[in-house]
């Protein structure tokens, strides 16, 4: 720029200021639109012209990505140029479903994205123990992790998260089979600020694991132990002793628990608001009844094939399936309690042979109720469901009815067909 004390340059120099102004404030107005946008749109962008190729590919930009729609598209080098690009900007970072991408590649990404603080694995079934120890070296601030199906990890990757992610709040470490009770000691004395642990399919895990984790998880919220199939009734009583923040547990699938498991619960963990407990066939209406007096909380509960099960006493809950002794009795005291009628959202009775036509008008005091499956409930009518909607329009009602017989079709026609699955 030259000076000049001639007014056209002058007058040239301020239309310049104003232009650049200008137009800084577009780039600026335009940048903030691109952070709202996912990956896929920010790369249709990047496509429009050399400034807003600029502008969408800036590290800024790409704090959370998601690349769970492209899959097995996903190779390692993808992966690391987006580490490259966005540095210490990422924090959120999902590769669910990428089998492609491997050790090396999540070395790299560590290194470079040393902020993330929530990271998806689901299903990377190449990676292993390598890629936990490159996480714990680099991304101290890590949150949430989730290694479901990660069936290579070991209890050395246990090991290595608990010394160097000490701020994990969420682990999901989901069918992976190799995890045994010492793995659970060395990562709940390094992550004692754990609040949610799935541990899904972790088969060889047993009591031992659960006195780990009462002895250090005392913020747990949260915990799956479904097809944990050696964890008995001791396990879950030191769990509850430790755990009083609990809020949420499936239990499904550890089928030599009895009303011990549930007692414990009743007693120490007040503020529990789910409960799976499927294939737990053990359980009776005694350890319910005590569990609903003292859990005031209780949103949902599975017990599904919990054959034993006929309580009139249960609080609000989403799965009865298969438990063949509820009666129209029991859901009337249901509809009538103060989870029927505020919290009761989802309502499974498949195989309730018992039920009726009269359990659907006790259910009509349910005004929150959003959807009932009826499934082979033999002794529920076409009918009484028309009833039901008559008062609560709104409720999806999914139910099977059998196929009638056709007559036989007279002058020699073809057989009629039925139509054998309603949904109303």
């Amino acid at each position: 720029v030259t000076t000049s004390n001639s007014w056209e340059e002058r007058a040239n120099l301020k239309l310049n200021s104003i232009y650049v102004e200008k137009y800084k404030n577009y780039y600026e107005i335009v940048k903030k639109i691109f952070s709202f946008l996912d990956i896929v749109t920010l790369c249709r962008c990047a496509q429009i012209s050399k400034a807003w190729n600029i502008l969408a590919l800036d590290g800024s930009n790409w704090q959370r990505i998601d690349l769970f729609n492209f899959q097995t598209d996903v190779e390692g080098r993808v992966v690391e140029n987006i580490s490259k690009r966005c540095g210490g900007f990422l924090r959120k970072l999902s590769l669910r479903g990428c089998i492609g991408v491997g050790d090396s590649s999540l070395k790299t990404f560590a290194q470079n994205c040393r902020n993330i603080e929530h990271l998806n694995l689901n299903g990377c079934t190449k990676i292993t123990d390598s890629t936990c120890y490159s996480l714990s070296r680099f991304c101290s601030k890590l949150k949430h992790l989730d290694l479901t199906s990660c069936v290579s990890i070991t209890n050395s990757s246990l090991k290595g998260i608990s010394e160097g992610c000490r701020h994990l709040e969420y682990l999901n470490l989901s069918w992976c089979d190799q995890i045994t009770k010492d793995g659970v000691e060395a990562l709940v004395r390094g992550c004692r600020g754990l609040r949610a642990l799935l541990l899904r399919g972790c088969t060889q895990l047993e009591d031992e694991a659960l006195k780990h984790i009462q002895n250090y998880c005392h913020e747990l919220v949260s915990l799956n132990l479904q097809s944990c199939s050696r964890v008995t009734d001791d396990g879950v009583v030191q769990l509850c002793r430790g755990c009083p923040r609990l809020q949420a547990l499936c239990l499904s699938g550890c089928g030599s628990l009895t009303d011990a498991s549930l007692t414990a619960l009743a007693l120490n963990c007040p503020r529990l608001q789910i409960l799976e407990a499927a294939r737990c066939s053990h359980l009776t209406d005694a350890g319910f009844t005590l569990l609903a007096r003292n859990c005031h909380d209780l949103e949902k509960m599975d017990l599904e094939e919990c054959v034993l099960v006929s309580t009139r006493h249960l609080p609000s809950f989403q799965s009865l399936s298969h438990c063949e002794l509820i009666t129209d009795d029991g859901i009337l005291h249901l509809s009538n309690s103060p989870c029927g009628h505020e919290r009761l959202r989802v309502l499974e009775l498949d195989n309730c042979l018992l039920i009726t036509d009269v359990a659907l008008e006790h259910l009509e005091h349910c005004r929150g109720l959003e959807r009932l499956e009826l499934y082979d409930c033999q002794q529920v009518t076409r009918a009484g469901i028309k009833r039901m909607r008559a008062q609560l329009p709104h409720v999806r009602v999914h139910a099977y009815f059998a196929p009638v017989t056709p007559p036989t079709a007279a002058g020699g026609g073809g057989p009629r067909l039925c139509r054998c699955c309603v949904i109303l």
